[in-house]
């Protein structure tokens, strides 16, 4: 099997996972490993691609659920509003404001087999959203009202350098928000709390069955 085609990377999704419903939002359907371990071997064997990057979009990441779940059951904060949801990974979060009525929704991820994922998700859920494999990281000219991350702040270098430009974001003007589910490198003296969530998680990702998970805002100018 080669990842040379849409139709390679959607079988090996299709293949790899199975349709179901995330535990915090389970108005949502979405193609998830059931598998961590597995899975991740799988990527670099069967696609004989060593150094992939990690197959993130297989699954529900505490940070993506709490903010899904944030957004469906406050759709005034994107209804009738475009909505980018940067490091999209499964999309839970964009087709989330989809569902809860953004007038536009741009998932972004720089993996190609997370825009095949999110694609495949979003037609699960009768969402219509477009996808952007650019890196957009500093770049200030993001044609949204809202910019949503979900799950961003695992690794100091990219925490760093992605919540300066959110912080950059909210600061022109735009609503942005984050979950997070405790990560060390989360900047939370720069950050108001808006919600908390006890996210059921795999214990084979999180070493934990359960994720004590926030939903923050970034404060604006």
């Amino acid at each position: 099997m080669t990842s040379d085609s849409i139709a390679d990377r959607r079988h090996f999704i299709a293949e790899n996972t199975v349709v179901i419903a995330p535990p915090h939002t389970p108005e949502l359907r979405l193609h998830l490993a059931t598998e961590a371990i597995e899975l991740w071997h799988k990527t670099e064997e069967d696609l004989g691609a060593l150094g992939l990057p990690p197959p993130f979009w297989a699954f529900a990441w505490a940070g993506g659920q709490a903010l899904a779940r944030y957004i469906l059951d406050r759709p005034e904060l994107v209804a009738g509003r475009r909505v980018f949801d940067f490091a999209s990974g499964s999309g839970i979060v964009a087709i989330a404001a989809g569902m809860a009525g953004a007038t536009s929704v741009t998932a972004s991820d720089i993996d190609v087999f997370a825009l095949e994922a999110i694609a495949l998700n979003a037609g699960l859920n009768g969402v219509t959203l477009e996808t952007s494999s650019s890196d957009v990281i500093g770049r200030l000219d993001i044609e949204a009202d809202v910019v949503l991350a979900g799950d961003v702040c695992y690794e100091q270098p990219m925490a760093g350098r992605v919540t300066d430009w959110l912080a950059a974001l909210a600061a022109g003007g735009r609503q942005v928000l984050i979950g997070d589910p405790g990560r060390s490198y989360l900047p939370r003296e720069r950050l108001e709390s808006l919600a908390v969530y006890e996210i059921p998680v795999s214990r084979a990702l999180e070493d934990a069955e359960v994720k004590r998970t926030s939903v923050w805002r970034f404060p604006g100018a």
